[in-house]
């Protein structure tokens, strides 16, 4: 094939593509800086790097991956075509020599079929071996010819090997995950994805296209990425710099509210109950009991004068400010700001009604003034969200107050720490309101995980928090009530892409179905979409993880792949053979362990010399070692699953340890390896024995 004319004829508009490619980054080089002032020099700079980073040029991605050819029209008598890749590339004239897979002519790529052909007549794959072109198929649309996922290209991409970060998908992507990616910007999606469907690549396509399609809107108020844990995030680092957008910020839920360190641990139970959403309203009460009625008159002074503010007009100005923070258009502190505007240009009428002419500085003087301060500090204190959780914690009789009948007296009691003596925090007696005394007492309060997401609630109704214009949430089906809180507080007027699959539930303090999650992520209304087809874990594999699904997650549909693989599923009890017999095959290998074993079988496994490193080390090699807890989400080419009756039985419920079991037993690509010499749990009946 390497003397066809059309390949020949691809490989010269490959080889021109990357040169105008390099001509887009030498003109983009050269944008000139002629130095106007410091803020056109600053803003030129961002635009030039911005404009670099669009353009860097990754070595192993091809500038092109596909192509179409449309029917004949009036204006095009021979047809258009048009070839499909990561980004915009043009000529020196400005013609395309490369369609942004984002742009809407290239649709059709991913839509096109016999029954719907959408303009194409024909749709070509390219297959790349060290970014030179080898090999094309061709799909002829208008003759009826539509290979789908029998493309042989399109199946070595899906199941090419990996090492490393995961991949885009701009060249495997299939019609129903197309049909989401491009999804516009004001709808909010949930998608419930079984293993292998491809939601979180999906969701961060659906980031870059929006981007694309919606830059004005987005690039000031910015795309958040909220993953499971830390090692998610390096592991999806890499797919939105390849498809040309950087500056995404990515966080886990932690990062996102950590005002400080974690510094404990919650029982189960305990934080089970911070977790739960009628936390919101207890700290809802807790900051609204601060706000005092006024009981006497205010009396400003200015220079030797005294101006009076009658006692109803100060409740009156305190209770507008209470309705304007409990509809929602205030926080506190802005609140508080208004009250001390209100009660200054109260003072300014009556100085315009005496004759005078107050300039903005006098009035802004007065705002300023002790009198006025001190009755701010009386009716509506400064608050600190940590002096505020720490009150509720230490005083018994404010936190009963503040949860009247919404929590019992033995959820009160989980949440005491002057009952519960060494548990998630400590801290000395707090003084009756908040003040000096009560923010030294903070320093030390020791705060858990959970501790934080109400500060971050606390801090919303206090100070506010930054928003985003678009969030995407993957494996959202584990956030608390209160996790989703914080994700909305991100998002009050944008959209989210939700990503998650309820079998995978591993936290106890789940919401517990999709409504309730989005429900208190704020956006009730948004479609749930199902993505059952997998095209990233074997047929043989699925089938098995499927076992646990009526246990598990009753409601969600099972999974069927595409694909199936040559001993996909094999079962040993013996460990160091089966990492060696992934080691003879190409591509990544995790060696998915229960979490007390991490050391040993790291210690095993150098004993028998074979390299391996830890989820969290810096060393790259080909073989890692993952506790179980820390797997959901990642995927690799191997995957040799150890003792999984011993990680059911290490979470504290059976249910908890099947959905544990059903992420770390579908982590796979190409083959799954089961080393055990304990029985297979017995939802997995019908498995052979070990041999």
């Amino acid at each position: 094939m390497s003397d066809d004319p059309l390949l020949l004829a691809e490989r010269r508009h490959l080889h021109e593509s990357l040169a105008c490619l390099e001509q887009m980054r030498e003109a983009a080089m050269r944008i000139a800086d002629y130095g106007v002032d410091a803020l056109a020099s600053e803003s030129l700079g961002r635009l030039r790097a911005d404009r670099l980073d669009q353009l860097s040029v990754d070595g192993s991605a091809p500038p092109f991956f596909g192509r179409t050819d449309r029917d004949p029209d009036s204006q095009h008598p021979a047809g258009e075509v048009f070839h499909i890749g990561r980004r915009h590339i043009r000529d020196s004239s400005g013609d395309p020599m490369v369609i942004d897979w984002r742009a809407p002519i290239a649709r059709p790529f991913y839509r096109a079929s016999t029954a719907d052909r959408q303009g194409v007549r024909l749709r070509r794959r390219f297959g790349f071996a060290d970014g030179r072109l080898t090999s094309f198929e061709d799909e002829h649309l208008d003759a009826g010819e539509e290979l789908g996922l029998a493309s042989d290209l399109l199946r070595d991409e899906i199941e090419r090997p990996r090492v490393g970060p995961m991949r885009d998908i701009v060249a495997t992507i299939q019609p129903d995950q197309d049909e989401l990616v491009r999804a516009d910007l004001d709808t909010s999606l949930c998608i419930q994805g079984a293993p292998g469907t491809g939601k979180t690549a999906v969701g961060l396509h659906r980031a870059a296209y929006l981007l694309y399609s919606y830059p004005e809107r987005l690039r000031r108020s910015g795309v958040l990425v909220v993953g499971p844990n830390s090692a998610f995030l390096r592991y999806i680092a890499q797919v939105l710099p390849a498809l040309g957008e950087n500056g995404i910020q990515q966080s886990t839920v932690d990062q996102l509210v950590s005002s400080l360190p974690a510094a404990a641990a919650d029982p189960v139970l305990v934080a089970i109950l911070k977790g739960d959403a009628r936390m919101a309203e207890l700290l809802r009460r807790a900051v609204f009991s601060f706000i005092a009625k006024p009981t006497e008159d205010l009396v400003p002074i200015v220079g030797t004068r005294r101006y009076r503010i009658p006692v109803e007009r100060l409740r009156r100005y305190v209770d507008d400010a209470r309705r304007s923070m409990a509809a929602g258009e205030l926080r506190w502190d802005s609140a508080r700001e208004r009250l001390r505007q209100l009660l200054a240009q109260d003072v300014r009428r009556q100085r315009e009604d005496a004759g005078g002419a107050p300039s903005d500085a006098e009035t802004a003087k007065v705002a300023r003034s002790p009198q006025v301060r001190e009755f701010l500090d009386a009716v509506w204190p400064a608050l600190d969200p940590r002096a505020v959780l720490v009150r509720l914690y230490t005083e018994p009789e404010f936190a009963r107050r503040c949860a009247g009948d919404r929590l019992s007296a033995e959820e009160l009691d989980l949440l005491s720490w002057t009952r519960q003596p060494g548990s998630a925090g400590q801290a000395v007696p707090q003084p009756a309101r908040p003040g000096a005394k009560q923010a030294r007492a903070t320093r030390y309060a020791r705060f858990s995980p959970a501790d934080l997401v109400l500060l971050d609630e606390l801090a919303g109704l206090i100070t506010g928090v930054d928003g985003f214009v678009h969030v995407v949430v993957d494996e959202a089906q584990d956030l608390s009530p209160m996790q989703c809180r914080a994700v909305a507080r991100r998002c009050p007027l944008g959209s989210l892409t939700v990503l998650g699959d309820q079998a995978q539930t591993t936290t106890p303090w789940a919401a517990g179905s999709w409504p309730l999650a989005l429900a208190h992520l704020g956006h009730p209304g948004a479609q749930i979409r199902p993505l059952t087809i997998g095209y990233r874990v074997p047929a043989e594999v699925l089938e098995v993880a499927n076992r646990l699904l009526p246990h598990i997650a009753a409601d969600v549909p099972p999974a069927s792949s595409v694909r199936t693989g040559e001993q996909a599923l094999s079962y040993t009890a013996d460990l160091t053979g089966a990492v060696r017999r992934c080691l003879a095959a190409e591509g990544s290998i995790a060696v998915i362990v229960p979490d007390a074993r991490v050391p040993g079988v790291l210690s095993e496994l150098a004993a028998a010399g074979i390299t391996a490193a830890g989820l969290e080390s810096e060393a790259a090699g080909r073989v890692t070692v993952v506790p179980a807890t820390a797997a959901k989400g990642l995927e690799f080419d191997s995957v040799v699953l150890l003792e999984p009756a011993e990680i059911v039985a290490a979470e504290p419920s059976r249910l908890a340890g099947l959905r544990r079991l059903y992420v770390c037993w579908t982590r796979a690509v190409s083959r799954l390896a089961v080393v055990h010499t304990e029985p297979l749990p017995a939802e997995l009946a019908g498995q052979p024995r070990v041999m």
